[in-house]
């Protein structure tokens, strides 16, 4: 059990072009070592719930995440390699040679260097369980996403089969659920069709996984990206790839198995435990789900971070020291 909390990177300001910052990563680009043009990716201890970043973060969330995603990665490059790439090209910034000593130390544990992508403007969202937005419009039309499900399910009961349900990536704001049809006309039936079939597929290999350690992925959100091409810009020939992060409790629904019953909100290892609290705040008129969000107390913190760090150790098997 932790006795101090580490304390939180909140934002970043390197010597490096391109700074972009989300709600929970910030983004540079980079040349390389042996000149490759790269995107450095760094997870922050920020947390976001209701589409609001609160004011104080999780210290120490950034490296649990980036740790979970590279285990993830190995995995699929080793489960999946014939069938997906993914974006990762190293798990430190030892190879950008304009970052000095010091900022390259400030970064360890929490950074990932990838490949330079045209992102798809999709999510790609699969669900396995009945929850969060998905839950919310069964209630109503007895389908998510435009697919039809039976009759009579109860609040995260477990679906027959996984679903593809995608959803539009907004800079700001909402992201907003759409059929697969639509997807298809944003972004093209060939490319949205290959997405579809390698998101379920690395749904079912991480469930599968994942129900041997005791957790059961309910749902999570996978992002492609094309490679920007050597030459040209027809990108219809450039074969997707896996980006961003993969299977952490930032963009997934990770429950405790020995404690899942439906018809009801499951006990998790994500940040639904932070929403909760929040959603308290919302029902007792404290909170209007606007900027700025409420600090939240010592104890949230602490019990986040527990949460994360516990989803860490019982997927991969060990400990991580912060």
């Amino acid at each position: 059990m932790m006795t101090t909390m580490p304390e939180p990177l909140m934002k970043t300001d390197l010597p490096l072009p391109g700074r972009r910052q989300g709600k929970v990563r910030d983004i540079y680009q980079a040349t390389l070592d042996d000149g490759t043009e790269a995107l450095l990716i760094i997870a922050s201890d920020r947390i976001s719930a209701f589409d609001v970043v609160m004011p104080n973060g999780i210290g120490g969330k950034g490296v649990v995440l980036t740790q979970i995603s590279n285990f993830w990665f190995d995995m699929i490059a080793e489960k999946l390699g014939d069938r997906l790439q993914h974006h990762l090209i190293a798990t430190d910034a030892d190879r950008v040679p304009d970052l000095d000593d010091a900022q390259k130390a400030s970064l360890r544990g929490r950074v990932i260097v990838g490949r330079r992508c045209n992102v798809v403007p999709v999510e790609c969202i699969v669900r396995g369980y009945l929850a969060g937005s998905g839950w919310k419009e069964y209630q109503k039309t007895q389908s998510v996403c435009g697919i039809k499900l039976p009759e009579g399910l109860k609040q995260c009961d477990q679906l027959p089969e996984p679903i593809f349900t995608p959803s539009t990536k907004e800079d700001e704001g909402h992201d907003e659920n759409i059929s697969f049809e639509r997807a298809c006309e944003v972004v093209g039936t060939e490319l949205m069709t290959t997405l579809r079939d390698l998101s379920l597929t690395i749904y079912n290999m991480a469930r599968d996984y994942a129900a041997q350690r005791g957790i059961i992925i309910a749902d999570t959100k996978f992002e492609f990206g094309l490679p920007k091409a050597d030459t040209g810009d027809n990108n219809n020939a450039v074969v997707p790839i896996l980006i961003d992060e993969v299977l952490t409790p930032d963009s997934s629904r990770f429950w405790p198995a020995d404690e899942y019953e439906p018809g009801r909100d499951q006990d998790s290892y994500d940040k639904q435990y932070v929403r909760n609290y929040l959603q308290k705040l919302v029902n007792a008129g404290q909170w209007d789900k606007n900027p700025p969000g409420p600090e939240l107390p010592d104890e949230v913190v602490r019990n986040t971070l527990a949460k994360y760090l516990e989803a860490y150790e019982r997927l991969t098997g060990s400990a991580l020291q912060l």
